[in-house]
């Protein structure tokens, strides 16, 4: 069977110049989420940088089903959870890189 998913947008703030946008997806069988990516907008926010992201999140949702990128949660705060605890270090080392930490 194919998977129909709900999108669900979460905004973060990281500063006064940073926030990320997490594009959660709801599997509307289950009712579980997950994260299928994380946006990163920084100001000034340029032309162009959110069809881009969109692009990309429509391109990973057809090449991929999400429950063989992802792991599901029961909540889309969970899910936030995990994928800051997986790629939390990253997201760290580029954000010290744009401040000059």
């Amino acid at each position: 069977m194919v998977g129909m998913y709900h999108e669900l947008s979460v905004w973060k703030r990281i500063d006064g110049r940073r926030a990320v946008r997490f594009r959660c997806i709801e599997d509307l069988g289950t009712g579980r989420f997950c994260v299928q990516s994380a946006d990163f907008y920084s100001l000034p926010v340029t032309p162009g940088v959110a069809s881009d992201f969109d692009r990309q999140f429509i391109e990973l949702l057809v090449e991929n089903d999400p429950a063989e990128r992802n792991g599901w949660f029961p909540s889309a705060g969970e899910a936030i959870t995990a994928h800051e605890e997986e790629f939390g270090p990253m997201v760290e080392a580029i954000v010290a890189r744009e401040t000059g930490n």
